[in-house]
């Protein structure tokens, strides 16, 4: 390893005790180290002439590290943020694609790519899970349920208004790349905006002008997918709450179905093979608080 911190993993078939892939996680912050949190390709998975190369995986965040003699305390965004991170180090390394530019998360289209990653934060929310996880840690009392409820409620205040902002940027997002001849952006936007928003935008406002995302970031066209996979994810995690979040079954039918495939067949098949149905928008709406049902 590369730094005192850094912990390497390997993950363990629980049949044959067979190495499947490996994990360095450099999870606390650093001088010098950059900011955020992400995972990262080190090796794919790639049959060879004579062996079969396996999965490596970076996961990186920036989380504060043990003082003293306290062990590391993170808070709850932390929390979710590892699980997002550790979404996408399972859907790398977790692949049985042979062909490396479909291993894994290679290949697999954008609209579904962050889909296993907010899946797993899914977790983060639930009671049962919460009882395994989160505890005081000097009393170990567990997380009441009253505050995770208090939680819930924080998470989702403004909901309909976060879920119509990205809408927003999404649609301004695909018509400015759809459009057959060099649209005047800033009426673009306003058109966008009038159908969209609720509060109106000062004039001044040049928002389009810092849209990272859809110029250097590789969301152009694509920034749609991140409410899209938002969708997936709460569909699929529907199936869980139903069955069982910790139910052996439904966990291995998402291992073969998502897990596995990388991007070798056409994420909505996958999402149907494991669902059984088309995706809904009913689950997300009830988990963003925006219905009941």
């Amino acid at each position: 390893v590369w730094h005192p911190d850094v912990v390497c993993f390997d993950l363990v078939a629980s049949d044959n005790g067979e190495i499947i892939g490996s994990l360095y996680a450099d999870l606390y912050v650093r001088k010098n180290k950059r900011g955020g949190a992400w995972m990262d390709s080190c090796i794919h998975r790639q049959r060879q002439e004579q062996s079969l190369q396996k999965p490596v995986a970076f996961l990186s965040c920036n989380f504060t590290p043990p003082i003293g003699n306290d062990p590391a305390l993170l808070s709850h965004n932390e929390v979710e943020t590892l699980f997002h991170e550790f979404g996408h180090t399972l859907h790398h390394l977790l692949t049985e694609v042979d062909v490396m530019g479909v291993a894994g998360i290679n290949g697999v289209a954008w609209d579904a790519v962050e889909m296993p990653s907010q899946f797993l934060e899914n977790w983060c929310w639930h009671p049962d899970s919460l009882q395994l996880i989160a505890s005081h840690y000097k009393t170990g009392d567990k997380l009441p349920h009253e505050l995770l409820d208090k939680m819930r409620a924080a998470k989702n205040f403004q909901s309909g208004m976060q879920t119509l902002r990205q809408v927003e940027f999404a649609l301004f997002d695909m018509r400015l790349h759809a459009a057959q001849t060099t649209p005047d952006v800033q009426a673009l936007l306003d058109t966008v905006r009038e159908e969209i928003a609720i509060i109106p935008t000062p004039s001044y406002n040049r928002f389009q002008n810092s849209f990272g995302h859809i110029f250097a970031g590789g969301y152009a066209a694509g920034y749609y997918s991140y409410k899209w996979s938002e969708v997936l994810s709460a569909d699929a995690f529907e199936r869980f709450e139903e069955e069982g979040i910790f139910n052996r079954k439904t966990g291995q039918d998402f291992l073969h179905s998502i897990l596995q495939r990388g991007g070798v067949d056409d994420p909505n098949d996958l999402f149907i093979e494991f669902r059984g149905r088309p995706p809904q928008l009913q689950p997300l709406l009830r988990q963003s608080g925006l219905s009941d049902r």
